[in-house]
């Protein structure tokens, strides 16, 4: 995963690390988001070629049932469903998990990003002007918003731990698969 987020972070305004992590750092992160959400990973020949992940939208309670999404794919695997099947597989565990809301942000431009969030649904709700300054420039970030369920009040989330040995769990990690182009 370090491999497909490295170039990402050293050569594009994509994400605003200007280090890529060292393996510690990366290892360290997805064991906190974990304790959260699910990571989901693309294989190919044994090779991942992408991953997606979800995280508190904000640390104060009232916001635990919202999460942050992110994808990333392999350069040379782009276009080929991927981060659409990485994605709707996401998505189904975190209904499943009780999660209300998935909101994702986008460094602008970035047309296919904008269409692949479009695409499964989500809604753009605002933009963070000149938020960020890499490679020489200044940045602007879109939000866009997912409303995952609707009923009130939640009820409590459910832990990951209780879900993963479910079929329903199964079925919702694969569902993506079907999407992806051979």
């Amino acid at each position: 995963m370090l491999a497909i987020y490295a170039p990402i972070v050293r050569n594009t305004a994509i994400s605003f690390e200007l280090e890529p992590p060292t393996i510690a750092e990366f290892k360290s992160r997805v064991t906190e988001y974990l304790n959260v959400a699910p990571w989901v990973v693309c294989e190919s020949e044994n090779i991942i070629v992408g991953y997606s992940y979800a995280g508190r939208h904000r640390a104060r309670a009232a916001y635990q049932w919202s999460v942050d999404v992110s994808v990333y794919v392999a350069a040379n695997q782009h276009r080929r469903g991927v981060g659409r099947a990485l994605y709707t597989s996401l998505i189904e565990c975190l209904r499943l998990q009780g999660f209300y809301n998935a909101y994702a942000g986008i460094t602008l431009p970035n047309p296919a990003s904008v269409a692949l969030h479009e695409s499964l649904g989500f809604q753009p709700v605002g933009v963070y002007r000149d938020v960020g300054y890499k490679l020489g420039q200044w940045h602007s970030v879109g939000w866009w918003a997912l409303a995952l369920r609707n009923e009130s009040p939640p009820p409590p989330l459910i832990a990951l731990r209780d879900l993963t040995e479910t079929a329903a769990w199964k079925q919702a990690m694969s569902a993506g698969t079907a999407l992806l182009i051979r």
